[in-house]
């Protein structure tokens, strides 16, 4: 029988530059992209730890250039943070964005970027490829192994005055070029390190069981999941454990892979609204949430689970489907518990009353379109309930 018409998209950087030393090819890349006026967009964390410094001197060695700095990135970025880097951009007259860090410098430079070329705010841009022109030359340097934002379309601000996390989904958000160094990694401190991890494994699971997966993203998925559960614990009790931070700086990227193109779940829907309401830790969210959103989509893709159980070491010999599928709830449980993420959202200080509108703004977050499963705004609310 004859399938309908059915067009997907893959989406990844034009260059990625991976391994131990890849980010000493910085300059190399600045000078291919044509630009005279970096912006470096960080956050105060990455100044203290001298890596913002160490890219400076590394940009002036490499180009003669002085890059201008805005450090004043803050966790889970705001509409606010966007404005205020923009404004810098524009005032020193720069001609491209270099972002170092994690997830929130790569989102705040993002925005700086697609508003910087298409007017406006950032707010006009929340939703699915809104924006019409490209970002200036965007060079994305990766310092955690997790969000997946230094290669992927997505960019997440928080909109301060509805207290809500803005998906901006937009092709044109997409880096130029990708640096994933795991010496860059080296220092990242243990709690963070798990949060991070979690958080890649949260977009492999969500991006598996995604309506929109396609064999392509299978693949990036799986092995992501493969190497978050053999990797996150080793890396979570040795920081300086390069091997460790090397394989999962390409879980990160694989699972960056497969959420970029299959999209992801309820999972990150609510983790978005706790992020928001809140200004929790996205890693942690997802971590706490994961389980708790995968047994309600249990029933809708259950060989899926019994994938993921098999991917995470799990022994599915000799059970049944529902029983080897649930053994992937327990393996995620287990990890979590072994690297220490709290158990729960009661420990984040999560309260019952706000869980009505929260579950409201999920059931709108672009993120839910793609769920294996639909639910109610009840079933959104038993779910939060469930993880407090």
């Amino acid at each position: 029988m004859a399938q309908s018409e059915e067009v997907y998209g893959f989406f990844i950087p034009t260059v990625t530059l991976m391994g131990i030393g890849a980010h000493r090819q910085l300059g190399e890349q600045i000078k291919t992209l044509g630009a005279k006026k970096p912006f470096l967009v960080t956050d105060k964390g990455i100044t203290a730890a001298g890596l913002t410094q160490q890219i400076v001197d590394l940009i002036k060695a490499e180009t003669g250039t002085d890059a201008i700095v805005f450090d004043e990135t803050v966790p889970n970025p705001t509409d606010k943070n966007v404005e205020d880097g923009l404004a810098a951009y524009r005032k020193n007259e720069c001609d491209m964005i270099i972002t170092l860090g994690g997830g929130s410098p790569h989102d705040c430079g993002k925005g700086i970027g697609i508003v910087s070329t298409n007017g406006g705010t950032i707010h006009d841009y929340e939703g699915v490829d809104q924006s019409t022109q490209a970002m200036p030359p965007f060079i994305a340097i990766n310092t955690t192994a997790g969000t997946g934002s230094e290669m992927t379309r997505f960019c997440i601000i928080t909109d301060t005055s509805r207290k809500v996390k803005m998906a901006i989904v937009d092709w044109r958000v997409t880096p130029a070029i990708a640096i994933n160094d795991p010496l860059l990694m080296v220092g990242m401190p243990s709690f963070l390190t798990a949060a991070t991890g979690m958080d890649a494994l949260t977009h492999a699971v969500e991006a598996y069981v995604s309506t929109i997966a396609t064999p392509v993203t299978d693949a990036c998925a799986l092995k992501a999941i493969e190497l978050v559960s053999e990797y996150l614990r080793p890396v979570v009790a040795n920081g300086e454990d390069i091997e460790a931070r090397d394989k999962m700086a390409y879980a990160e990227y694989l699972a960056g892979m497969a959420f970029n193109n299959a999209s992801l779940g309820h999972v990150h829907a609510m983790a978005h609204q706790l992020g928001g309401f809140y200004n929790l830790p996205h890693g942690v969210c997802n971590a706490i949430l994961l389980p708790h959103v995968s047994r309600y989509n249990l029933i809708a893709k259950l060989d899926r689970y019994v994938d993921i159980a098999v991917a995470m070491g799990e022994n599915v010999e000799g059970l049944s489907t529902r029983e080897a599928a649930e053994k992937a709830l327990t393996a995620i449980q287990t990890l979590s518990r072994d690297i220490n993420i709290p158990a729960n959202l009661t420990e984040l200080g999560v309260k019952k009353e706000d869980l009505p509108i929260m579950a409201g703004n999920a059931q709108k977050d672009a993120c839910a379109l793609t769920n294996p499963r639909r639910p109610t705004l009840e079933d959104v609310i038993g779910i939060y309930t469930a993880a407090l």
